[in-house]
């Protein structure tokens, strides 16, 4: 088989384009009618039915989709959106990827398919194997796939020439196993999805408030007087969200929407279970939109907050919370006067915003304290993301709006599990603390050095320093920066392995030998020797509470992923370690013991986690309790984004679709912007298609280039839209192929992509 000729991106060729037709309001009917189309057209209306009614229920599964919170105390009979139910239809589908079905297609035949139909191929049945220089997978016996693994493991010069990945879709029980087993092995070579996404959140939150995550629950969001969202598009990516806009507002919330595209899950939303939103308007959720240019975040903060400074002058004490700043705060006076040495009008002008618009949104803050900020990765992909959050944290301090009902911090994770992930150990850098309590219950000393994270990955794989790659779920290569540069990683690899529910482009992107671990989804029923399994997850507001799935497994030859984590463990690690693995997956409390010995604020935890609803993992911020070195919330002093565009330059931010979650392509409908049939698009405002001379659905190449090396993604068409000017946004990820590598976040690593400079060329 020629490598070469295998497509690490999807095909360039283009359906029947249809735009201009945008749905103008959220959900609603055409929501109810997209959801039950899925889930029926995959599953059947009978077993569709039986698991949607079983979608984030009591005594249910969690959502394989995002970490939205749920109700602490009920739930409704429909708790899910339509991406939870789409994300249901994938993984319940009737459809089977089984070794009939790899004998009929090489590999490249699969790589030239589109991103859709691979994922559309259906459910992986058994273990499978490409052999070195073979065309097509076949199967392979459980045992021999751990035995071939644990071969190639051991026969490496170092544990750190192997690399562990690890998706946000991994159960703790599953995660907590995983990171055990990979430092016995003696690596913390942990790379995530967390990486890619809130890694900048995690970095920003940690330095000023003392915690990583965020700080509110879902009730603050009914007691906040203002909430402001930026850099995130819940209409698409957190759907139920707006079920929680709707019921703040009905509170009397305002709300302020921070985004370059004005999104219509920002605008109004029409509640599916309510029959008077249903028959009317339904409700308008933004009061106040500033359509802020690609990474003028901080510019626009700073403004806001030199107003408030200039509304406290003429009204002193009644703006800021001087006795929060006094009893709770540190670093306030450099702070103030580095940003009162800024120039007020040149900030306005980076943001794209008229000065007005931005008074109304300063004073409307000036009146309120009770304030949430939430964001997603239009904040944490840009090379001052970390400068992004930390300048949010700044005007919460100003405002004394953390630490109190109705205010705080809320990053919103967007992977279900990637929160609890990274709280029970999957991250390359090692806490002492942790390292200490895993040395003491499981008798081992753990690997001391940071391992990779992913754009240290990436590299390594690419320069020949690591041959072996594991990924625990996730589609590794779609998710990455600079598609072709981390395909040529992989491929360098000896050894690939990916532990899959489906087919993803991933599986057909390898090393000289590639191995496909089946596992049960989210959705399935979980036997193991002790009877029927448990496992949990963690939300964005901290949440640890269970999932148990209904539906009989796609296949009788899949294991559970704590289940292969053992195999693996034993296979490789034999006689060498301390770990009962048999134990462990016999019965998942034992894990969750292991857990609550070992990681902070799990005490009681198999009782716990059978309440309904869960329980709340500590947060000392949300206590107005900071645990930095200064012991108090850290104001911060942040840089301006420094993009210096040239004539014929854009910023390019990727973006999904809405029929679309991470690399999953549920459809061809972006109906929210009324992109239709097509994904290989750019949005563009129309003055700059003028002056560029460009046309509506004109065929363009993309090009970005970094220290002088070109990379192109071909073949797009050109769509006027309304974004600001110098300001183009793509689909990811097609157009992942412009993100360099080696271009990412101050302190975080996070990857750019969203300011990526690139040049449209016709």
């Amino acid at each position: 088989m020629d490598k070469k000729k295998i497509k690490a991106q999807p095909p360039e060729g283009h359906d029947k384009l249809l735009y201009g037709q945008k749905t103008e309001v959220a959900a609603g009917i055409k929501a109810i009618k997209s959801s039950l189309e899925h889930v029926f057209g995959e599953v059947g209306v009978v077993e569709g039915s039986k698991a949607l009614l079983k979608l984030n229920q009591f005594d249910g599964f969690d959502c394989p989709g995002c970490a939205w919170p749920d109700p602490d105390k009920h739930r409704s009979i429909a708790e899910f959106c339509e991406n939870g139910a789409k994300a249901v239809a994938e993984e319940a589908t009737k459809a089977r990827v089984d070794g009939e079905f790899f004998a009929k297609y090489s590999v490249q035949e699969l790589s030239e398919w589109s991103d859709y139909e691979i994922g559309k191929s259906g459910r992986i049945t058994d273990p499978m194997i490409l052999r070195e220089g073979s065309a097509h997978y076949e199967p392979i016996a459980w045992d021999e796939a751990f035995k071939t693994i644990g071969g190639h493991l051991n026969a490496l010069n170092s544990p750190d020439e192997a690399i562990f990945y690890t998706s946000g879709r991994t159960s703790n029980e599953a995660a907590f196993l995983y990171q055990l087993f990979v430092r016995q092995f003696g690596t913390n070579n942990l790379p995530d999805c967390s990486n890619m996404c809130h890694e900048s959140s995690g970095t920003g939150l940690t330095e000023t408030v003392g915690i990583g995550k965020g700080s509110v629950k879902l009730d603050d969001f009914y007691k906040a007087e203002v909430i402001m969202i930026m850099g995130q598009n819940p209409g698409t990516n957190h759907p139920r969200m707006l079920t929680a806009l709707e019921k703040a507002k009905s509170k009397g919330a305002k709300i302020v929407s921070v985004n370059p595209l004005p999104e219509v899950g920002l605008m109004t939303f029409k509640h599916p279970q309510n029959v008077k939103d249903m028959l009317g308007k339904g409700t308008k959720l933004t009061d106040h939109f500033l359509q802020v240019r690609i990474n003028g975040d901080v510019a626009l903060l700073k403004a806001l907050m030199i107003m408030l400074f200039q509304m406290e002058e003429q009204n002193p004490g009644k703006v800021l919370d001087h006795q929060f700043i006094e009893e709770k705060t540190a670093g306030y006076e450099d702070f103030k006067n580095d940003l009162l040495n800024h120039d007020l009008d040149n900030l306005i002008s980076q943001t794209g915003i008229e000065a007005p618009a931005i008074r109304e949104v300063a004073e409307l803050l000036a009146a309120k304290n009770q304030i949430i900020i939430c964001w997603a990765m239009g904040l944490t992909q840009h090379k001052n993301s970390v400068d992004n959050i930390r300048e949010i944290v700044n005007l919460l301090l100003l405002k004394g709006s953390i630490g109190k009902p109705g205010a705080g911090t809320c990053p919103v994770r967007g992977h279900s599990n990637v929160q609890g992930d990274r709280t029970v150990g999957i991250w390359e850098k090692l806490q002492p603390e942790f390292a200490k309590k895993l040395q003491d219950t499981f008798h081992f000393a753990p690997p001391e050095k940071d391992g990779y994270d992913v754009v240290k990955a990436i590299k390594a794989m690419h320069e020949g320093e690591a041959k072996v790659f594991f990924a625990m779920g996730g589609n590794f290569l779609s998710a990455t920066p600079d598609t072709e540069y981390t395909a040529k990683g992989l491929m360098n690899c000896d050894l690939t392995v990916q532990v899959s529910t489906k087919l993803n482009r991933s599986h057909l992107v390898h090393g000289k030998t590639a191995i496909i671990l089946p596992c049960l989804g989210r959705t399935e029923r979980d036997i193991q020797s002790s009877g029927q399994q448990l496992v949990s997850v963690e939300n964005s507001t901290g949440v640890v509470h269970s999932s148990r799935g209904n539906k009989r497994p796609a296949s009788d030859n899949l294991y559970s992923e704590p289940r292969i984590v053992a195999e693996l463990a034993k296979h490789t690690l034999g006689d060498r370690s301390t770990v009962d693995w048999d134990d462990m997956v016999a019965n998942y409390d034992n894990i969750r013991d292991g857990i609550e010995k070992t990681c902070s604020g799990f005490d009681d935890f198999n009782e716990r986690v059978r309440l309904p609803g869960g329980f709340y993992l500590p947060n000392g911020a949300r206590e107005a309790e900071f645990h930095t070195d200064t012991k108090k919330a850290n104001f911060t002093i942040n840089e301006l984004a420094d993009h210096q565009l040239k004539e014929g330059q854009y910023i390019m931010m990727t973006i999904r679709s809405h029929d679309q979650y991470n690399t999953t392509i549920y459809g061809l409908h972006d109906r929210y912007r009324g992109v239709h049939y097509d994904r290989r698009i750019v949005l563009m405002n129309e003055k700059d298609m003028s002056k560029a001379g460009l046309k509506p659905e004109q065929k363009v190449d993309l090009v970005s280039v970094y220290d002088g090396e070109e990379r192109v993604a071909r073949s797009f068409l050109a769509i006027p839209y309304d974004i600001p000017t110098q300001c183009v946004a793509t689909y990811f990820p097609e157009a992942n192929v412009l993100v360099p590598h080696n271009k990412y976040a101050t302190k975080s690593n996070t990857p750019i992509s969203k300011s990526v400079v690139i040049e449209v060329r016709s």
